[in-house]
């Protein structure tokens, strides 16, 4: 445990035994996921013929579990940079997310909810150091030129990015978001993805950006 983490242990359980001796406070508990529940987006919020999925994760397996190895890259861990930051700071266990994904004629938009806030100072400054890289498949193989750029400013609390690959001669571009709504934190990645089965259209980022400001919207209005 680091110096830090045992302060706020030492602190946290302090002020449980000061409410101990104090009077007794009225009300309900609340669970965690009961929140997440009332601020995550659901089919309703969506325009007809967007196709809603939530997306139910595993407690108590390590993050990532089942996905394909990360790519190596130059700089090193630029290839998960972010990914990174937030499972370093994350809270595990039932209640601490809810995870969905909205899919357009266009675009497939996966968003997070959090029971806890992103560290933003650590997000921006993986960005920044990883602005320009290069992902490989394995160390023998040609580097993939990736750039990270920051989408217009959307406000004092948001982070948007624009991550684009040169693959063969082609860009391909997906966009991430990240923004901390009191004590929620929240984030988003969309992809390009035609599909004309749906009759919902998304054009990006705009469609992104708009489901991440509703996102937001929804969690200031519950908690």
């Amino acid at each position: 445990m680091s110096g830090r983490m045992a302060v706020v242990t030492t602190a946290a359980a302090a002020a449980v035994l000061v409410a101990g001796c104090g009077s007794t406070v009225i009300g309900t508990a609340t669970w965690p996921g009961a929140t997440l529940e009332k601020a995550t987006l659901t089919p309703a919020d969506f325009p007809p013929g967007v196709q809603y999925d939530r997306i139910v994760e595993h407690p108590g397996q390590p993050d990532n579990t089942g996905s394909p190895p990360s790519m190596l890259s130059r700089p090193e861990g630029c290839a998960n940079a972010m990914t990174n930051v937030i499972a370093d700071s994350a809270e595990r266990g039932p209640g601490s997310a809810s995870k969905y994904a909205a899919t357009y004629n266009g675009a497939r938009i996966v968003m997070t909810v959090l029971s806890w806030p992103l560290d933003m100072d650590k997000l921006e400054a993986a960005a920044g150091r990883c602005a320009k890289f290069e992902a490989f498949f394995d160390s023998k193989s040609k580097g993939i030129p990736i750039t990270t750029t920051e989408l217009p400013p959307l406000g004092d609390d948001v982070l948007a990015y624009q991550q684009t690959m040169q693959l063969m001669g082609s860009p391909s571009s997906v966009y991430m978001a990240f923004q901390n709504v009191g004590r929620h934190g929240m984030f988003g990645i969309a992809f390009p993805m035609p599909d004309p089965s749906i009759d919902a259209k998304a054009s990006l980022p705009q469609t992104f950006l708009d489901v991440f400001a509703k996102q937001a919207a929804k969690i200031r209005q519950a908690t």
